[in-house]
């Protein structure tokens, strides 16, 4: 106690759960999963009671969940609006599109980045194409936990 260990380990504890309970989100979307996202936000769902609330500008948000079909077009928009990002920063990427590609991976379209991991770091990837509100939500329960320092149960085979 005298050398401050204990409390820098409890500081450390709140500031973990505020960071994780008070997630301001920027979304970057088009297509199907775009449209669940905001499925998600609605009353039946509620992603604020989660603490996650939507920016319209990202100098203001720490997490950018990216959504849809990424075009290289788009990936110089979303490189800047997470460069814009306040420290620290979080990424969730929504839906198979998202995530590798989907239906417009490199075989099928030149114009759609096959995965956004390569434009910025992903923290937490939710699959599905569309995935719907509850894969949403586990999503940013996922990265909740991650930002606190628990790692989640896995069942071995």
């Amino acid at each position: 106690m005298k050398d401050g260990r204990f409390y820098l380990s409890t500081v450390g504890k709140a500031i973990g759960w505020a960071r994780a309970n008070a997630l301001s989100f920027f979304s970057a979307g088009s297509c199907g999963c775009w449209a669940e996202l905001f499925e998600t936000m609605g009353c039946r769902y509620d992603l604020e009671r989660f603490g996650c609330l939507p920016e319209e500008d990202p100098r203001q948000a720490d997490l950018l969940i990216v959504s849809g079909a990424i075009t290289y077009k788009s990936a110089a928009h979303i490189r800047k609006a997470y460069n814009e990002m306040l420290d620290p920063k979080y990424v969730i990427a929504v839906g198979a599109c998202a995530n590798c590609g989907g239906l417009f991976a490199p075989e099928s379209s030149y114009s759609v980045v096959p995965g956004i991991d390569r434009i910025v770091p992903v923290d937490v990837y939710v699959p599905g194409c569309p995935p719907r509100p509850e894969a949403i939500m586990n999503g940013i329960i996922a990265l909740q936990e991650k930002i606190r320092g628990h790692e989640r149960a896995v069942e071995k085979n």
